[in-house]
């Protein structure tokens, strides 16, 4: 799930995928481009924007219209994680990933009904703590057939058989679906806290350079309860889960080469969400934000001079790259002071693009009373790009 910046922006390089992907056959993992991985740093430099919608000025939410589709735009996502907790002590971690990228700006002109502008995306990630294993998927399909797409009343958005949607007896549920190679996972979603506006009331800026921004919300506490079926078993599970949500139509800077982002959940009640951007000389860009979100769902927000990380561990991953793999995240102004570790150290997902995001164990104090807590981060830039 950049802000939930990640590769969001510029994945619209999705343009780089064989055509014979885009017009014939959806799939699961094996559709992901082969096994080529995506190289950040070209689409960071992609410059295709004339056309689309940019996110310059703030505006006003609607919900739920805005969980909807934002089709002016060159891409969106739709960002769910959890953390989850089964019988006899099995805990995991999940991700469920939507991303919409637009081919060109405007209507399709032809007249037939595989004809699209649109491509839709999906990841999904199961994080089996105990056993420490990791799995996850990918799946590409066109806005085309039924066999992708989004909607905002009632909201969904869907690829095949994933799925996300808000149930139609106003009952404010949503419903999570997906099922891969023997793995399923099925919740309902109750979000416990509103729409968060980050940024500037829902304007994310990333840098100086006007239009290079999206828009941004959260919804930081959503209970959990459902099923996960792994190979032969199947697990009734509870928990809590994270909902970004991103639309855009700017790249980074070029001066940009990754992020660290964090979504954390305190027992107290209290949950963070900051994202750290990097540059090329290893120090954090300016435009770094993010926001606190106390039991009372009272905002504050965070620039870059208002937290202090610190790597405390790193992880080598067998396909290359060096990941930070424990942090000491400290927000002087809350008296805030937390101490962050995997829960499984290998939670790279190597797709179309390779990055890292997974759940994580949190520690530390609050306003000088111990707390405990959960969530999940991303890592993007730190994988080499020419191996998967």
């Amino acid at each position: 799930m950049y802000t939930h910046l990640s590769w969001k922006y510029w994945l619209i390089g999705i343009l780089a995928i064989p055509i014979g992907l885009l017009l014939g056959e959806s799939n699961s993992a094996e559709l992901s481009l082969g096994a080529r991985t995506l190289d950040i740093k070209a689409l960071l430099s992609d410059e295709q924007i004339a056309g689309f919608d940019r996110a310059q000025r703030s505006r006003e939410f609607r919900f739920p219209e805005d969980h909807g589709p934002h089709h002016g735009f060159r891409s969106e996502w739709w960002y769910l994680t959890g953390n989850l907790e089964g019988p006899k002590g099995r805990r995991f971690g999940y991700q469920l990933t939507f991303f919409r990228f637009a081919l060109h700006p405007g209507k399709n002109e032809r007249d037939s009904r595989w004809a699209t502008n649109h491509i839709y995306m999906a990841h999904f990630a199961v994080t089996d703590i105990v056993e420490g294993r990791f799995h996850y998927f990918e799946r590409l399909a066109r806005n085309a057939m039924g066999l992708a797409g989004a909607q905002s009343s009632p909201f969904r958005v869907w690829l095949e058989d994933w799925s996300i949607r808000q149930l139609k007896d106003h009952s404010g549920i949503w419903r999570l679906e997906a099922q891969e190679d023997g793995m399923g996972l099925k919740l309902e979603l109750r979000p416990m806290k509103q729409p968060v506006l980050q940024g500037d009331r829902g304007l994310s800026r990333k840098s100086a350079k006007p239009g290079n921004a999206s828009y941004y919300y959260s919804i930081t506490r959503i209970d959990a309860h459902g099923s996960l079926r792994l190979g032969n078993e199947e697990f009734q599970v509870t928990g809590q889960s994270w909902m970004d949500r991103e639309w855009s139509t700017s790249a980074l800077d070029p001066d940009q080469v990754g992020w660290d982002w964090f979504a954390l959940q305190l027992d107290d009640g209290m949950d963070l969400m900051f994202y750290q951007l990097r540059r090329k000389d290893g120090s954090r860009d300016p435009f770094s934000a993010g926001s606190l979100i106390d039991s009372q769902e009272r905002v504050t927000p965070l620039v870059a001079t208002d937290v202090r990380i610190e790597v405390l561990d790193r992880w080598e991953s067998l396909r290359g790259g060096r990941y930070p793999s424990a942090w000491h995240l400290v927000i002087p102004g809350a008296q805030l002071d937390l101490t962050l570790v995997p829960a499984l150290e290998d939670q790279e997902l190597a797709l179309s693009v390779r990055y890292w995001e997974g759940a994580v164990e949190v520690s530390g104090s609050h306003a000088e009373q111990q707390v405990k807590g959960r969530g999940y981060v991303e890592l993007t830039g730190y994988g080499s790009a020419d191996q998967k």
